[in-house]
């Protein structure tokens, strides 16, 4: 027998081994899929120049601290040794094409096929940018023999930088030639530079720095102003020497339009070979040894990673923009439907000589409901129905409640109300169990924390006096709204499932009877074999299923009921978590509707299309509108990402708007709407995203149930027996 001291040490341990809980795997992947993509996106805005760019340039300075020869020298500075600097001019009849600021997917080809064509070199140089994101472009620079420098990575102006941030510039700049093409360069060229005689007191100390560090300081003695687009003929003449000297020309392969560039060299090489220049390397045109060296082991390694990373971030981040621009077209459509197919349903319904059949519908009806460990809102319940004013029998099944639910009932000894048990099997089996014993052909489903009004009933039942409809959708409602999360989830009920329903009864295609308030013809539920327990959410797969048999099922926006939402975070993502998935689960289910014929194939061409974009896809990308606002807030444009997200939430308030005035409720909690937009939206992310992790990796979720307070009540109906203290009314 354990001693009372061995429990205690045993209880002690259990208890630390319960503390010690980890990070909650369901947190695990949406968090490493968000550092990734942050990531990703601090990668993209690097190597677009939207992270640490510098767009200052230097007004020109006073040139006192820099060397006569280097003013009045040739265009390349040689200040490596560390003493004085020399200068290194170009032999006459040979000519260095350089071309700044690519690589560009666009003009850099063409530049290249020129070149090419009549077997020219040149040197490019290029930004850590641009041939970070082409890399391919850079190995064929060196493929056909021309020579890469450094143009820095991002292309600032180094005379306000400090030798750190110069460095860096150079390092990752190396580091990017390293990956794309397996080779390091001796070769530099500042950015905004011109002409040796041009350096001046803020330019010359970043040569010196720039020299030390090993590098041959490359500027131009003719610059054929090519950014200016001047016309073929002025490049052709800004770039040609003087009598037969050699020169280095300036043009450009990137930074705009660069066709006249590219016109220029077709007319400008032939014509300077045709007068014996040769169009060479530096290196070749100073007779030195190549600038190119070769990069080996991790320094080889470190380049190919940087690249293949800018290559995957490019991707995905073209990916995610496609994305976003998908949600945008989705989020405009479905409102766009939303606003018209709610007010077309609206003006049908509520016409003064609207009627579903020929007289009203009063025969009685069976209201079922499911009830497990509902002791704190059962009588609530209850009560509520037996004070309807349509005839009713009402069926309570305990589904192995162990907090005394039956019996609660039980004692309440009303006629009308029975009670059925069963072992704990789930609410399709309690479901199942009370169709067998309802005595009606109207079975009316309803959960056991939610409350009706005196008319829901008779509301709800009004469309079985057409034959056609097979089942009907309640207005359901939160009830517990005065707190924030209720609020979101009352303008997520009001604005996204009732207009939704309302579009979705026009088109013929409703995805889910809500399990708070429907209504079923007992036919029709008989023709599918009654409630599934195939998937976990029991009530959209028994709705597609009703589409397939070619049942209508429409919405009753006047069969109001009043449910408890979840109050916490952690209820709301168990309720929220088994909803998408049992949705997926249900599509699936029903995927084959898309190739049948007839009532089927007209849901599964039309309904399932929808539920997957509107209900899966779009909640699954919307939060691409959040990360591209951050994104937009920090490195810009901020003005138009602000004005972008700002129309979003504009389409959204309009839609809300109206949506709380069909339903005739107070606008004061669409005040939250902004805040929802952001945190709920992400909320519901993770979830989809965790739905969809469990259904790919055939995870299995089981039921969860939600604490219940049973303070709801519905406006004009029976009050709840609870004390006053405890009851918060929602009227």
């Amino acid at each position: 027998m354990t001693s009372p001291v061995a429990r205690g040490r045993h209880n002690r341990r259990k208890k630390k081994r319960t503390g010690r809980r980890g990070f909650p795997l369901r947190y695990l992947l949406p968090s490493l899929l968000l550092v990734a993509l942050l990531a990703m996106l601090m990668l993209r805005g690097y190597v677009h120049s939207e992270i640490l760019a510098d767009h200052r340039v230097q007004p020109p300075a006073p040139t006192d601290r820099v060397p006569d020869k280097v003013l009045e020298g040739g265009p390349v500075i040689d200040a490596r040794a560390g003493g004085d600097a020399t200068t290194l001019r170009i032999p006459d009849r040979r000519i260095v094409l350089t071309f700044d600021d690519g690589p560009d997917p666009v003009w850099t080809p063409r530049v290249l096929d020129e070149l090419k064509k009549h077997h020219a070199h040149a040197v490019f140089f290029v930004t850590g940018t641009m041939a970070s994101r082409h890399p391919g472009l850079v190995r064929r620079m060196v493929d056909e023999g021309h020579e890469i420098g450094l143009h820095t990575f991002n292309h600032p102006d180094l005379s306000f930088q400090s030798t750190d941030r110069i460095d860096w510039e150079l390092s990752q700049n190396q580091l990017v030639l390293a990956g794309a093409a397996g080779i390091r360069t001796s070769l530099f060229r500042p950015p905004y530079s011109s002409f040796s005689d041009a350096m001046d007191d803020k330019s010359w100390p970043v040569t010196r720095y720039v020299g030390s560090r090993g590098y041959l300081t490359v500027v131009n003695n003719t610059d054929s102003e090519d950014w200016k687009r001047p016309g073929v003929p002025a490049i052709i003449e800004r770039a040609t020497p003087k009598r037969d000297e050699g020169a280095v020309i300036l043009m450009h392969d990137s930074g705009g339009d660069r066709s006249q560039t590219v016109a220029a060299l077709g007319r400008f090489l032939p014509r300077m070979q045709e007068r014996g220049y040769e169009f060479t390397n530096l290196t070749s045109a100073l007779g030195a040894p190549s600038a190119h060296t070769p990069v080996t082991g991790s320094a080889l390694w470190k380049g190919r990673a940087f690249v293949a990373a800018v290559e995957i971030s490019e991707r995905v981040t073209g990916v995610l923009v496609a994305g976003l621009a998908v949600v945008g077209v989705l989020v405009m459509v479905r409102f766009g439907l939303m606003l018209l197919l709610s007010f077309l349903h609206a003006r049908k319904v509520r016409r003064r000589d609207f009627h579903w059949g020929k007289e009203p519908f009063t025969a009685p009806v069976s209201v079922l409901v499911p009830a497990y460990n509902e002791r704190a809102c059962i009588e609530a319940t209850v009560r509520s129905l037996v004070a309807g004013d349509h005839p009713i029998e009402v069926l309570v099944i305990d589904d192995g409640s162990t907090d005394g639910t039956a019996d609660l009932v039980e004692a309440m000894w009303i006629p009308e109300v029975r009670v059925l048990r069963q072992r704990n099997s789930g609410k399709p089996a309690a479901l199942n169990h009370g169709i067998a014993k309802a005595r009606h052909d109207i079975i009316v489903m309803m959960d056991g924390d939610t409350v009706f009004e005196p008319a829901t009933v008779r509301e709800l039942v009004q469309p079985f006096a057409d034959p056609r409809v097979g089942a009907v959708a309640g207005n359901a409602k939160v009830g517990n709204r005065d707190s924030l999360i209720g609020a979101w989830q009352h303008i997520e009920y009001v604005m996204g499932f009732n207009l939704d329903r309302r579009m979705y009864d026009l088109l013929g295609c409703m995805p889910t009877i809500p399990g708070a308030v429907g209504a079923f013809r007992r036919d029709a539920l008989d023709r599918i074999g009654g409630m599934s327990e195939d998937t976990l959410a029991e009530d959209t797969d028994v709705t597609m299923a009703l589409h397939r048999d070619g049942w209508r099922v429409v919405y009753a926006e006047n069969a109001r009921a009043w449910t408890e939402a979840p109050e916490s975070v952690q209820q709301l993502w168990s309720q929220r978590y088994r909803w998408s998935y049992g949705t997926m689960q249900a599509i699936w289910k029903h995927r084959r509707a898309l190739v049948e014929r007839g009532p089927s194939g007209r849901f599964g061409r039309v309904g399932l299309p929808l539920v997957s974009l509107f209900m899966v896809v779009a909640p699954l990308l919307a939060p691409l509108i959040d990360v591209f606002l951050l994104y937009g807030l920090v490195f810009g444009p901020t003005g138009k990402t602000v004005a972008a997200w700002f129309g979003v939430l504009l389409v959204q308030a309009v839609c809300a708007a109206y949506a709380f005035r069909l339903d005739r409720e107070r606008m004061t909690h669409l005040i939250s709407l902004p805040l929802q937009q952001v945190l709920y939206r992400q909320l519901m992310y993770v979830v989809l995203l965790q739905s969809w992790i469990t259904a790919l990796t055939g995870g299995r979720l089981r039921w969860q149930k939600l604490r219940r307070t049973g303070v709801v009540e519905a406006p004009g109906g029976t009050p709840n027996r609870r004390k006053d203290t405890e009851r918060r009314p929602v009227a």
